[in-house]
């Protein structure tokens, strides 16, 4: 018999669904506070998982949520990031 693969599962940040981690766009914070996008999803550091849901993107930038998963300020550039529809795997 073979051996089902595990698929690791994340918690939205927005919505807080767990989804697979393929699913699912990372923010990372890097050791030198710097906070970006994380298209391959291995960057070292602190992350943050967003779905591609449209409800999610607007509820990310309206409650800043991002200020919250990392305890500090994120530019504008960040959540302009996730406007350009750069971002959204479904």
């Amino acid at each position: 018999m073979p051996k089902n693969k595990n698929v690791p599962l994340r918690m939205c940040i927005a919505c807080r669904e767990m989804k697979s981690k393929r699913e699912m766009t990372r923010v990372v914070k890097s050791a030198d506070g710097e906070i970006r996008l994380d298209p391959t999803g291995k960057a070292p550091g602190r992350g943050a998982y967003v779905c591609g849901n449209e409800e999610c993107l607007k509820k990310l930038q309206t409650k800043r949520l991002l200020n919250r998963a990392f305890s500090s300020d994120v530019s504008a550039l960040v959540y302009a990031g996730f406007e350009e529809g750069s971002v959204g795997k479904e």
